[in-house]
């Protein structure tokens, strides 16, 4: 052990080349940098925190007078479709992953309304359920030109 006397203990091999492997093609380096990327013990681990703190919303409970004024104004709707009346329609959506929801507000021309099904048809194409509606309210000249 002549080399370890002298501190060169890798003299021998310090100046050959890389082996080569016959059986296997070299790694991309691409791959070997993915072996050494952070490693997440708990995948899924933070959206699952962020979906727990994410708020909705409850739904509100119509007063029997705020259900009757609803309803009046579902019936003018009906009544003057033909004149094509534009109205702002809050309304709940349900969170399709946890209880709650939210609201949305929009305003809109109206296409159509199905009193069997009870449903409101603006002419974007959006259909809203009428058992969700909050506040159906018609707007006037001014409000359309905004």
């Amino acid at each position: 052990m002549e080399h370890m006397e002298h501190g060169h203990r890798y003299d021998d091999i310090l100046y050959r080349s890389r082996p080569v492997s016959v059986r296997h093609l070299p790694m991309s380096l691409r791959d070997r940098a993915a072996q050494f990327s952070p490693f997440a013990a708990l995948s899924g681990h933070e959206e699952q925190i962020n979906e727990t703190a994410r708020l909705t919303d409850g739904r509100v409970e119509l007063s029997e007078e705020a259900q009757t004024e609803l309803d009046r104004t579902q019936q003018w709707l009906l009544d003057h479709l033909f004149q094509q009346p534009t109205v702002s329609v809050t309304y709940f959506i349900p969170d399709s992953r946890k209880s709650g929801g939210a609201y949305q507000t929009v305003t809109g021309i109206v296409k159509g309304v199905d009193p069997c099904h009870r449903w409101l048809l603006l002419a974007d194409g959006r259909r809203i359920a009428m058992d969700e509606v909050l506040l159906l309210k018609l707007c006037d000249a001014a409000e359309k030109a905004e």
